[in-house]
């Protein structure tokens, strides 16, 4: 805006003339010499109202105008960026767009091409069909509702790998320019390679060989070298401690171990509490939904359940165990009509079994001891069936899964001290305390819950509810979204 009262401004748009000028021009007007200076006054006057006037209107029709035209315009970018932000599908990746490697066939299909080879007993073809699903489960036919039944498969406990890597190529944050990529996936088949050896009379090398040549390459990748691998992950089919060799005579690989795999983040069905780069995901069960219906009509059915037992329990002993704690929970199972036991001793429940299913069907509680390590599949196959969790080791679920189940662990399951159980305490009468109020309300967090820790069917994914791969995939965004914005790296 123009000084008001800088007088000096006027003079320059037009210098009047001086009176004395005029009188001489106009000597003989004697009344101009009296007149004049008041015209001209008037004049000064009406000059500085109408500029007056002109800034007013100039300054309320700027205020009028949107803000951004009284700013300076912003740069091409600045256009771009306020589109793709009002744009759904940015909207829905916020967190990051994922980068899948193209690795050579070695580290994935072509060792599920050798399914025959990779247990020493019996071929894995048919267990690691249908995308990693398995063969379809007819035998529940009369156990699930019959519109649910092709939604179930014998579906093996360490496929999480195929499952993954079918359902990221379809992820709808996935891109096909690692320029454009916050996060890189690498579909290496690594429990599925090294399982082959576990069994078998094989050297060091042999275990670890897949996962050195894995790692081989993908350090030699560009956006690898750029991040030390800070934002890159895999999913490993096997539980956290079948790669965590630490000398040449130990069980499994040091895949975990190896230089290059230390800031990787690993997806695996049993995660070491202590290690930030291990996450716990679901073991996969038998129920895959194709639809948004397929997950309500199944809520609605454990809901609705009519359960006869108080618990149950699905497994073995363990015989070699000195003081097997499988042991006395069978004891106590068998020592009261309240309790109803599947016997799993060899291979029977491999996979699962309709009475594995019928039996959780049935009961309030589900008796869940650790298995071979602190994490079971039986875990997951006793939520999916409705059924409440009981716990001995705090391991097997509060510090493994804590994308995928409640945080409040009494809301959905209860916690039994195994030391207690040694001691005499009977777990039907623990159990027996809980009024039908806090049972039902259990029962319904669990259910609540089961679409987290299922895989869907479609490699889409379903229409609005969230699986356990879309929970795992956004928890591993937002964990390198995290750590770019609090530099948390080392």
């Amino acid at each position: 805006m123009l000084p008001i009262s800088d007088h000096a401004s006027f003079e320059t748009i037009k210098k009047p003339q001086t009176p004395e000028l005029l009188d001489r021009k106009n000597s003989p007007n004697k009344l101009n010499s009296v007149f004049l200076p008041i015209h001209y006054a008037h004049s000064r006057i009406w000059l500085l109202l109408t500029i007056l006037s002109i800034q007013i209107l100039l300054l309320f029709t700027l205020r009028s105008l949107p803000i951004s035209l009284s700013l300076s315009h912003p740069r091409p970018s600045e256009y771009v960026q306020n589109s793709l932000s009002a744009d759904p599908n940015r909207d829905q990746c916020g967190s990051g767009r994922i980068f899948v490697y193209d690795l050579p066939v070695t580290f994935n299909s072509e060792i599920l091409a050798n399914c025959d080879d990779l247990n020493p007993w019996s071929s894995r073809c048919e267990a690691l069909a249908n995308d990693g699903f398995g063969r379809s489960a007819t035998g529940l036919v009369g156990i699930v509702p019959k519109q649910l039944a092709s939604a179930w498969y014998w579906t093996d406990q360490f496929v999480s790998e195929i499952i993954f890597h079918n359902r990221v190529l379809k992820h709808k944050c996935r891109v096909l320019e690692p320029e454009n990529a916050t996060a890189f996936y690498i579909p290496f088949y690594a429990g599925l390679a090294v399982g082959k050896y576990l069994w078998s009379n094989s050297s060091a090398k042999e275990r670890d060989l897949h996962c050195e040549m894995m790692l081989k390459w993908v350090q030699d990748k560009p956006y690898y070298k750029r991040s030390n691998g800070w934002d890159h992950f895999l999913t490993m089919g096997r539980i956290s401690w079948d790669f965590r060799r630490s000398k040449d005579e130990d069980w499994g690989s040091s895949c975990i171990y190896m230089r290059g795999m230390r800031n990787i983040t690993r997806l695996l069905i049993e995660r070491n509490p202590w290690d930030y780069f291990d996450v716990g995901v679901p073991y996969p069960t038998g129920f895959h939904p194709r639809s948004d219906s397929d997950v309500t009509a199944w809520q609605r059915f454990v809901r609705d359940r009519n359960r006869t037992s108080l618990f149950s329990f699905a497994g073995a002993t363990r015989g070699a165990v000195r003081n097997d704690f499988r042991g006395i929970l069978l004891r106590q199972c068998n020592g009261t009509d309240a309790c109803t036991i599947v016997d799993c001793a060899g291979s029977r429940c491999s996979n699962g079994t309709s009475a594995i299913l019928e039996t959780f069907l049935s009961s309030e509680f589900c008796l869940q001891p650790r298995g071979d390590s602190f994490t079971r599949r039986s875990l997951f196959d006793c939520m999916v069936a409705g059924s409440i969790p009981v716990f001995f080791w705090k391991r097997t679920a509060y510090y493994q899964y804590e994308w995928f189940l409640p945080g409040e662990a009494d809301s959905y399951s209860v916690f039994i001290d195994r030391n207690a159980v040694k001691n005499g305490t009977s777990v039907k009468e623990v159990l027996e305390r809980y009024s039908r109020e806090e049972v039902r309300k259990m029962r319904e967090k669990v259910i609540d819950y089961i679409p987290k820790i299922v895989y869907a069917r479609p490699q889409e994914g379903l229409e609005t509810v969230k699986d356990a791969f879309d929970v795992a995939i956004e928890g591993v965004l937002r964990r390198f979204k995290e750590q770019e914005e609090w530099g948390f790296k080392w």
